[in-house]
């Protein structure tokens, strides 16, 4: 796939100035200048730099409170205020006055004519002569539509037309309409319960109630070149008119999933999700006005490179604990600045994602910045062995005295004075470690001294393992919860239980690497062993088309197999890497890459880089190269957690109860899901904690350059 350039969603937040902190904001408009205005219950406010201040520019309507702001067709802006209209353009030239307090909003049409709505009224203004035209007394609520084809209104609950030439026009009852388009032949009108559309020329119907979107309670719609944006009271949506990818700046389009809908919508979007207005820009981006605030949604050019820089950056600046890549705590949902980078159980885990990703980077570039940022991490890792005295057992993680988060009940000081660390060690980490040891090994371990380094912490650990029964002890001398490898463990699982495949394979994975750099026999004996009288070669070539529900399973209180653990297709995915670049023999790896292909078909449907990359780098030539690179682009840049909600859509075909968890049949681009590791299920509709936490996203690093590793992902300059 060439890393050709695309188009890069992100939101852009304003804040308001505090003279408008309880202002009522309640219409969007952009000049020709690409000046932002917003109407208010206070006066008209304007966008400077990322603020939302009172427009104070011309001094003469710096104190009004004007009753409606719009634009002309050439983007001029016009104020209606209690008895009089004007613009400042055309050297301020365009006026006219009204009777006092009977108009509420403002239309320029076209042809020049002004269009003018009050309850019970609507008057057009044309060469400088006002025109009442007759209406019901009794309308109280109007929507205004100036077009080229025509000028078009909601009266309450009437929709209308004044069509060219003879002044010609229709009118037609409708149930509701809150806000029009146009678009071709054709007016849109939304409401409540959808959105329809009628033809110009007569009214009738041309395109029946839609309901079957994100959202059905709309507020506002606007036609853009390759679709319709649709402002509702839970967010904003885009439906596309064609598919395929934009060609220029005018036609960006967001990147689409298994409809035809892209849906934005939560505070990584929005200040809040009821859509007051919204308009789109020549450029293509969007801004949104919302109860509590403006922003913009912006669709920037770049390439995956560029991309994965911006992530290499902020994990850098603002995630690195001693070498950990670390998620920060938010004391104020949202603002990364209010954050502190805490500890986790599994920060010896992501952080091998992290050091994994800059050895590739390595691997690929030779940029001596990849090599150092990945031997910084591994020395953290190499801590976690030596910050205690058990041999072998790398800690969860460590922390100075007295600044621990995580299962403070887990935690043992350190002979190292000052430091704790956690105990509890389960057998993720020590996959992980391998993957990240293994990648390590191959991609940026160039000196006898580097390379004496990864023997030492593989081999102490593979020895721990073995010396001790193929558990995992802990400081208490009993294995830990899920360390544990051992045939009366193992095999206690039935086939169906993904848990016995799992388990065979991180170790066979372990003693593999570890004979591979010590070339110590016992470590392959032991392998062969548990091969010839265990079944751990069956286990780890078992089919996962065995999987089911394993009712009645319980380990130390937990109930086992009731559910599909993505956590453990993660972890299945670090050991394959190792299975099948460092195995005892060909026809050993043979068998590997039948068991990675044969997890790969179930995974295939999450399009996830990590899964389709080390499908390849195990030698596989089938695996979705394109699907993967969907998922690079649309993941989204703002990592923090908020809180996202699907599960409302009517665009989507849920699924009912199942085991995998799956809950639609479609695939949601990664910017309409919650964010999420790589160890959750993707299918998932809702979650989010409100915007506390901020995670560092070194998965995606990973993904990027695992792609570019095994050649499934060009460099810019090869795809322009």
């Amino acid at each position: 796939m060439p890393d050709v350039p695309f188009w890069q969603e992100a939101s852009v937040k304003f804040t308001r100035s505090p003279e408008l902190t309880n202002a009522i904001l309640r219409k969007l408009c952009i000049d020709q200048d690409g000046v932002a205005y917003v109407l208010t219950d206070l006066g008209v406010a304007r966008v400077h730099g990322n603020r939302l201040v009172r427009d104070r520019n011309f001094r003469p309507l710096a104190d009004t409170v004007p009753r409606d702001i719009t634009l002309s067709p050439a983007g001029e802006l016009y104020y209606l205020l209690d008895d009089v209209w004007l613009s400042n353009a055309d050297a301020g030239k365009p006026r006219g006055t009204v009777p006092r307090g009977l108009y509420d909003s403002i239309a320029v049409g076209y042809d020049g004519v002004i269009w003018l709505a009050g309850p019970g009224r609507l008057a057009a203004v044309h060469n400088d002569r006002l025109k009442m035209l007759p209406v019901p007394p009794t309308v109280r609520q109007w929507r205004l539509l100036p077009d080229a084809r025509g000028f078009f209104f909601v009266a309450d609950e009437e929709l209308g037309a004044f069509l060219p030439g003879d002044r010609s026009q229709w009118n037609r009852p409708i149930q509701s309409g809150a806000t029009l388009a146009a678009r071709d032949g054709e007016l849109l009108v939304g409401g409540v319960a959808g959105y329809f559309g009628v033809q110009i020329s007569n009214g009738e119907s041309s395109t029946p109630l839609q309901t079957n979107l994100p959202v059905t309670d709309i507020t506002c719609l606007r036609v853009a070149a390759n679709g319709l944006w649709v402002g509702t009271a839970r967010g904003v949506f885009f439906e596309a008119a064609t598919a395929g990818d934009p060609t220029n700046a005018a036609m960006a389009m967001p990147l689409l999933g298994e409809t035809r809908f892209r849906y934005f919508a939560g505070r990584r979007w929005l200040p809040d999700d009821f859509v007051v207005d919204l308009t789109v820009n020549p450029t293509g981006d969007v801004w949104v006005l919302t109860r509590t605030g403006l922003s913009k949604i912006e669709f920037r050019m770049t390439t995956l490179e560029a991309k994965v820089a911006e992530f290499e950056s902020k994990i850098r600046s603002r995630h690195i604990r001693y070498g950990f890549s670390a998620e920060r705590r938010l004391s104020v949902p949202g603002d990364v600045a209010s954050g502190e980078m805490i500890d986790t159980d599994n920060d010896g885990g992501w952080s091998s994602y992290w050091l994994a990703s800059q050895a590739l980077r390595y691997a690929v570039t030779k940029e001596p910045q990849a090599k150092r940022w990945a031997w910084e991490t591994f020395a953290a890792l190499e801590r976690q062995q030596s910050i205690h005295t058990n041999r072998g057992f790398p800690a969860r993680t460590f922390e100075r005295t007295g600044f621990k988060v995580s299962d403070v009940d887990r935690w043992h000081p350190s002979p190292e004075t000052g430091w704790d660390w956690k105990a509890h060690t389960s057998s993720d980490e020590i996959a992980s470690h391998m993957f990240a040891y293994a990648v390590l090994w191959e991609c940026a371990t160039e000196t006898p001294a580097e390379k004496q380094r990864i023997i030492a912490v593989v081999d102490q650990i593979a020895d721990h393992i073995v010396r001790n029964n193929l558990y995992l002890v802990d400081v208490d001398g009993k294995p830990t919860l899920w360390g544990r490898w051992h045939p009366d463990y193992v095999n206690r699982f039935p086939p169906a239980a993904y848990d016995r495949r799992l388990n065979s394979g991180e170790l066979t994975a372990t003693l593999q690497f570890a004979y591979a750099l010590t070339k110590k026999e016992s470590y392959r004996q032991k392998a062969i062993d548990l091969f010839d009288h265990h079944g751990y070669l069956t286990n780890i070539v078992s089919s996962m088309r065995l999987l089911k529900p394993t009712l009645g399973l319980v380990h130390q209180g937990i109930t086992m197999g009731d559910t599909w653990n993505h956590s453990d297709d993660e972890l299945g995915f670090v050991t394959y890497w190792v299975l099948c670049r460092f195995p005892f023999t060909e026809q050993l790896a043979t068998l590997y890459q039948q068991s990675v292909a044969d997890h790969w078909e179930f995974e295939k449907v999450e399009r996830y880089p990590f899964w389709n990359f080390v499908t390849a780098g195990c030698g596989l030539p089938d695996f979705d190269a394109a699907g993967a690179v969907w998922t690079l682009r649309g993941w989204p840049l703002d990592t923090v957690s908020w809180r996202v909600e699907n599960a409302h859509r009517k665009d989507l075909t849920k699924m009912p109860d199942n085991f995998r968890g799956q809950e639609t049949v479609e695939l949601l681009p990664p910017g309409e899901r919650p964010v999420m590791r790589c160890n959750r299920h993707p299918f998932v509709l809702n979650g989010g904690d409100g915007g506390q936490t901020e995670y560092a996203g070194d998965e995606y690093v990973l993904g990027y350059w695992l792609g570019r590793f095994v050649n499934a992902i060009g460099s810019p300059t090869a795809g322009r």
